[in-house]
């Protein structure tokens, strides 16, 4: 597949990779996307997931946040896929200088990825809103089996470090990731419908030539591609790093 040469002649020629990524990345580790055929959009609940996991309706009904969460957001079992291991071995390989991801799932520490950027937080990461404690994502699972709200020592509601409707996103690591993307000199872009925002106008940072575009569905950003691959990205990345070797 001549697309799957052009992708690996430039990660060859590449020294300043960043990979942006969405829901579509861990997928193939069994975690649902949202807006794909089968996500979570597409299923009908009592209230739509968008108004779930928002800031105000966590205040409002924290118990049916909590069940959703616990049920469609929660994969701990979850293990990496051949995107998250090529791009580990890449950033190993001292070309892939950052991991920019919309996923909340840590699936691209799990590979070994040390660079990662998680524009909309992490379930590895609860703390307490009333005292701040740290609580890890094993801690939380064994409290939301006994109670529908976990609940610190403290008392205090337990939240996960992601970041809902409502909320914006980390100054820091978006700073961060807008500053990755704009010294680039090959940005991957992959497993994402470039439809949420702000994250999805991060890929205008970047001022090279060489961007490439891995989906599975067209985006609304294809146009602005050097290269569009249609496929799964775990098969596009394993192909295109073997192509290296």
């Amino acid at each position: 597949m001549e697309e799957i040469k052009q992708l690996a002649e430039w990660i060859g020629e590449s020294s300043r990779i960043v990979f942006f990524g969405g829901a579509g990345v861990s997928t193939e580790s069994d975690i649902p996307d949202f807006r794909g055929v089968g996500g979570l959009y597409r299923e009908q609940y009592k209230y739509p997931p968008e108004t779930i996991i928002s800031h105000s309706f966590y205040k409002k009904n924290p118990e049916e946040f909590y069940r959703f969460y616990k049920n469609k957001m929660l994969f701990p079992h979850a293990q990496p896929n051949q995107a998250h291991l090529v791009l580990a071995k890449l950033e190993e390989m001292g070309k892939l200088k950052a991991v920019v991801t919309q996923n909340i799932d840590g699936l691209h520490q799990a590979a070994g990825s040390r660079n990662v950027l998680e524009l909309h937080g992490s379930v590895h990461r609860n703390f307490c809103t009333r005292c701040l404690k740290s609580w890890n994502l094993s801690e939380v699972c064994l409290m939301m089996e006994k109670e529908a709200v976990p609940k610190c020592s403290c008392g205090g509601i337990i939240k996960p470090d992601v970041v809902l409707y409502e909320e914006s996103l980390n100054e820091t690591v978006l700073s961060q990731a807008i500053s990755s993307i704009s010294e680039a000199d090959l940005l991957i872009v992959g497993g994402t419908s470039l439809t949420v925002y702000p994250a999805a106008g991060l890929i205008n940072e970047y001022r090279g030539n060489r961007m490439v575009l891995i989906n599975k569905t067209v985006t609304p950003m294809d146009h602005r591609a050097d290269l569009v691959i249609s496929g799964s990205i775990g098969a596009v990345l394993s192909n295109a790093f073997a192509e290296l070797e």
